[in-house]
């Protein structure tokens, strides 16, 4: 039974308020492959036969590919909800189809007049003659015949005789036609009539790491640089930046992000600590791109030659790593676009080249570029240097203030990209207005920087958190990083060794993307005064660091744990599955995060390229849900102790015989190994100096 509903137009029963659905579509909803992608609509119709209905999501081919039932999440409001779960890229679309229900009619209805004995046996005849149509659903219609199984056609058609034995009591004859095994069946296929279609809706699907991955930070020249005994350093270089590889590979990172690698400008060349004035031998900022050795798409000559990039990009993969690159669309006065394209600057009264300000604060060292003079002839030249660095094998990239930039100016980028390398990501790191950022995800940005950097109180995470991975998620994926090369927060200052556990802890846990700058594992912690960014700033001189000392803090291991943890567990590589859970202490902030047992299945099986069943079944899921629970001290000074309020439907848990105090389950803590019995209302005591954080798979016992 196909749906016919006139595009734009009401349906015999209508579909409304469709989500996830960008300015009405235009611009796709993000997915990923195997990511559960949550859809509603409110449906309703005249009268009170009940109504349902069904998420059908279309492959980029425009065939159905799969289907879900959809659950009336707010009775009285007539609001659905039903989870889709793509398993290739490409352009999809979904859409909702609402239907008449005439066996939850029927049920209604005969379950109220038979216990009041009031037309019992007519009720039980349109029963009997209801099953018979249950039982002859037409083979052609995928979305019914796909979900069916021989077992639940036995089970319906061993229901239907019960329901016409006249024999048995009637309350015998109703109750074998609403047994759970039969209403689990008709879940799965059911009789839908009157079947009217919303409208479809775009639904990109990108490959995995667009949705879900660590990333490691790194300025190149540090790595292997050293002072001579003049005084004076050599910098380091690609292949002696290759070397850190092994060591960021054993901690499970998925990306190497590099900061500009292209040649620094001399003019107006800041110096240690952003002075004005560098001192001889002062490397620059690599934000002040482009010299006499080249621009965007040039290599600085310290760091080695474009095979050595090269040889770089593969040494990463052999490690098991992808390579981002940083992208800055600004310029030093010495770069070659300043001579050859003039008119991609603003040039002031006094004939000068406005350079970079945010006044009172002024950047000679970068000229900013204008976007309106020759669009053209500059978004062409941007183009040519994105699809350079691709073809050196970078896959990834971190743009660097893109709301400072014309919007369809991206949009026309990323689309351009988009068409002949699909595969490629784009990190938006834009701290700026709402509106802004949410913009910059709806044109194409897969990943954006977030205010996670200064969400610090019990209030604030939890609401952060909530944000985040609610509705906004099916547009803007927020990466979460503690600290960055520019940012270093009040509370890792202050906090210490501890405080840096916290934040890793809650990054690596509250966002499927999160990310770490070089030298965290050292708890490099002290702030160039009144400034919130670290003394002796990398982005102004070479910073070699000794990591044989990595391990006195164990951070480094820490990493790692929280890194292996997230492989393991598919519940923490999906963004919209977070639920907070209330404490009673202002210190301590708890949430979980669930995946169902078939969908942790097919999200496995979409990774290695395995077709997904219409209808939901995977006979090879695992047996139970995917559920990560963290209790985290915020305090990283003092123990504090909490009693965690869990939700337990959140948990897919039910406490047996109602008695929600006993312990019913376990937690296992998999950062300690410990495993403890809890019941819905846990006493939980956290002592920074020996542990931050609970990070606990519960399940049964």
């Amino acid at each position: 039974m196909s749906p016919h509903t006139t595009p734009g137009r009401i349906g015999r029963i209508p579909v409304l308020e469709v989500a996830p659905v960008v300015e009405r579509g235009r611009w796709p909803a993000k997915a990923v492959v195997g990511e559960v992608v949550p859809v509603e609509a409110t449906v309703f119709r005249e009268g009170h036969d009940a109504v349902s209905a069904t998420a059908v999501l279309v492959a980029p081919d425009g065939s159905d590919h799969s289907w879900a039932p959809m659950t009336d999440v707010a009775p009285g409001l007539d609001h659905f909800r039903g989870e889709l779960q793509p398993d290739a890229e490409g352009d999809w679309t979904f859409r909702v189809e609402a239907w008449s229900d005439p066996y939850a009619t029927w049920v209604h209805d005969a379950g109220i007049k038979i216990a009041a004995d009031i037309d019992t046996e007519l009720m039980l005849a349109e029963g009997v003659r209801l099953f018979e149509r249950i039982c002859r659903l037409v083979p052609g219609d995928a979305l019914v015949a796909g979900g069916r199984t021989a077992r639940d056609a036995r089970v319906l058609t061993a229901a239907g005789k019960a329901l016409a034995d006249a024999r048995r009591p009637a309350q015998a004859r109703f109750a074998a036609a609403t047994a759970p095994e039969v209403t689990d069946a008709l879940r799965r296929a059911p009789l839908r009539e009157l079947v009217s279609a919303s409208d479809a809706y775009p639904l990109r699907v990108s490959r995995r790491l667009a949705l879900a991955g660590s990333w490691y930070e790194m300025f190149p020249r540090s790595e292997g640089a050293y002072q001579k005994k003049d005084g004076t350093w050599v910098s380091g270089t690609f292949a002696t930046a290759a070397r850190r590889l092994p060591a960021i590979a054993a901690m499970g990172f998925d990306v190497v992000y590099l900061t500009p690698v292209s040649p620094i400008g001399t003019t107006f060349r800041k110096g240690r600590n952003n002075t004005l004035e560098a001192a001889p031998g002062d490397p620059g900022s690599p934000y002040a791109i482009g010299s006499a050795d080249g621009g965007h798409d040039a290599i600085h000559p310290d760091l080695g030659t474009e095979a050595d990039f090269r040889d770089f990009v593969g040494a990463a993969r052999a490690v098991g790593l992808e390579v981002a690159l940083d992208i800055a669309l600004q310029c030093s006065p010495d770069h070659p676009w300043v001579t050859e394209h003039p008119e991609w600057f603003v040039v002031r009264a006094d004939g000068s080249i406005a350079y970079a300000e945010n006044p009172p604060k002024k950047y000679q060292d970068i000229y900013p570029l204008s976007f309106d003079t020759d669009p053209d002839g500059l978004y062409a030249a941007v183009l040519g240097v994105i699809r350079t660095w691709i073809d050196r094998g970078v896959t990834l990239f971190r743009v660097d203030n893109p709301h400072t930039k014309p919007l369809d100016f991206w949009e026309w980028l990323l689309a351009e990209v988009y068409r002949t390398n699909p595969e490629v990501i784009f990190l938006s790191e834009a701290f700026t207005k709402p509106a802004m950022m949410q913009t910059l995800a709806r044109i194409g940005f897969h990943q954006s920087y977030t205010y996670f950097t200064w969400r610090n109180t019990k209030e604030e995470v939890a609401e952060y958190l909530a944000e985040v991975s609610g509705p906004q998620g099916s547009v803007l994926r927020p990466s979460f990083w503690p600290t960055t090369h520019d940012i270093l927060p009040p509370y890792l200052i202050e906090g210490g060794v501890s405080a840096f556990a916290v934040r890793a802890v809650l990054a690596a846990t509250g966002s499927p993307t999160w990310g770490i700058y070089s030298g965290y594992e050292l708890v490099e912690n002290v702030p160039r005064p009144g400034v919130e960014e670290q003394i002796d700033n990398e982005k102004y001189e070479y910073r070699p660091r000794d990591w044989a000392r990595a391990d006195e803090y164990g951070i480094a291991l820490l990493l790692g744990e929280l890194n292996a943890i997230r492989r393991t567990h598919p519940a923490l590589s999906q963004l919209r599955n977070l639920t907070v859970h209330p404490t009673t202490n202002d210190q301590v902030v708890a949430y979980s995060r669930r995946i169902s047992a078939d969908h942790a299945s097919r999200a496995t099986g979409a990774a290695a390229g395995r077709t997904m069943r219409a209808g939901g079944n995977d006979r090879r899921a695992p047996r139970h849900d995917d559920v990560i629970v963290v209790v985290l001290n915020l305090d990283p000074r003092n123990v504090q102790e909490s009693v965690v309020h869990l939700d337990l439907s959140a948990l897919g848990l039910s406490a047996p015989d109602g008695d929600d105090n006993a312990p019913f389950y376990v937690a296992h803590d998999l950062l300690s190994g410990e495993t403890y019995g809890w019941g819905a209302h846990p006493w939980v005591r956290l002592d920074p100096q020996v542990r931050v954080a609970h990070v606990l798979q519960v399940g049964p016992a």
